[in-house]
């Protein structure tokens, strides 16, 4: 139930009595007298305390005609006038509305107007509550290491936070309020809500909350998805903080929702082209490339074309001479000038030679000789 309609109900009390609130109208309203017509012989006269301060404050929003709730302070003062209280009547309506928010275990929004080294001071209309620091959302610390309570706190004031009532005793004016519940609860309707909406195939935008072994999680805004190591990157990934960390903000593609486990999986490279389905339109038998060497095994060494790019320089393509192991020629980190002998993208194999680029070296540089040595013939050198 929202304020306006806790007023409505207070308005309905039939009699004017000490601590009643009714419907008045302003008939006046100056710095030094407000009077408010509540349907007795003369109008009611604000308290001479409230012309200042907080109840001059709600004042400010109301003009001479308008409809305002006030409290009965006296039914008749000596001058024949009831006194009455705007601020009276905004405090025991806020209190009823608060107390309905505790009876229907609503959330609320509610601004921070203050820290302590015990929580956090918010204003709900006139009346301030509390929210102890075990009921402050943890996610307000992800960003922060150890020992930055205060500058989180402090960060806060100012800005709005989702809160339930947890305590509300108007005898003692203690108001208890919890941000943690209110954000657990939001939580699991918007991760509910997510789940029922997202689709395979879908493109999202998430920050990563964390890292581990074999991949990184991503919060999609209520729900959270992992990226298998393996759909990080098309190249070969170790671990994932070769890729990621922990608060980049990044687009994935929907694998696959599994709405009976709650999970989901997502693939940050199918956003990217697949290096193997573009190597025909950069690539040809024939063509010299460089590549470093990655790896080496009893048959050939791997090389590093491009990032995704790899192929390999069987052992028969290494050296003119008879070799027993790759590593008699090169070794890992050797950047190789090498001649594309083979090419096939639909197994993603491409087959190198090291040898036929010193035999086409070799045979380029012999070529000139014999071209240097027509040219002086021809010219009589």
């Amino acid at each position: 139930m929202e304020p306006q309609e806790i007023y409505q109900e207070l308005l309905e009390i039939p009699h004017i009595a000490p601590g009643h609130i009714v419907k008045g109208v302003i008939v006046k309203l100056s710095p030094d007298e407000v009077l408010v017509d509540i349907g007795t012989k003369t109008e009611a006269i604000l308290h001479r305390k409230e012309l200042a301060g907080p109840a001059w404050e709600i004042l400010k929003d109301y003009k001479e005609g308008d409809e305002i709730p006030v409290c009965i302070i006296r039914p008749e003062s000596d001058t024949g006038q009831a006194v009455v209280s705007i601020l009276r009547a905004k405090i025991e309506s806020d209190w009823a509305y608060v107390e309905e928010l505790k009876r229907t275990k609503a959330t609320f929004e509610a601004e921070v107007v203050d820290y302590n080294k015990g929580g956090l001071l918010v204003k709900v209309g006139s009346l301030k509550g509390f929210v102890p620091l075990s009921q402050i959302d943890p996610s307000h610390y992800r960003n922060h290491k150890g020992g930055a309570r205060t500058k989180v706190l402090s960060e806060l004031v100012g800005q709005k936070i989702k809160l339930k009532v947890i305590e509300a005793e108007r005898e003692q004016g203690r108001l208890i309020f919890s941000e943690k519940l209110a954000m657990e609860e939001w939580r699991a309707e918007r991760k509910n809500r997510l789940l029922r909406e997202l689709q395979e195939g879908d493109i999202c935008v998430g920050t990563v909350t964390g890292i581990c072994e074999f991949g990184a999680f991503v919060d999609l805004g209520g729900v959270e998805g992992l990226i298998h190591l393996s759909e990080l990157s098309w190249t070969k990934v170790s671990h994932p903080s070769e890729v990621v960390k922990v608060g980049d903000e990044v687009e994935v593609y929907v694998l696959e929702v599994d709405k009976e486990r709650n999970r989901v999986s997502l693939s940050l490279k199918r956003l990217q082209p697949e290096p193997w389905s573009m190597v025909e339109e950069k690539y040809r038998v024939g063509q010299f490339v460089e590549g470093t060497v990655t790896r080496l095994t009893p048959f050939g060494a791997f090389v590093q074309i491009e990032e995704g790019i790899e192929g390999l320089i069987h052992i028969s393509e290494l050296s003119f001479q008879r070799i027993s192991h790759p590593k008699e020629v090169v070794k890992v980190g050797d950047v190789l000038r090498l001649q594309i002998i083979s090419l096939d993208p639909v197994h993603r194999r491409m087959g190198l030679s090291l040898k036929r680029v010193a035999e086409h070296e070799r045979s380029s540089e012999d070529w000139r000789k014999d071209y240097e040595e027509f040219a002086r013939r021809e010219h009589g050198g």
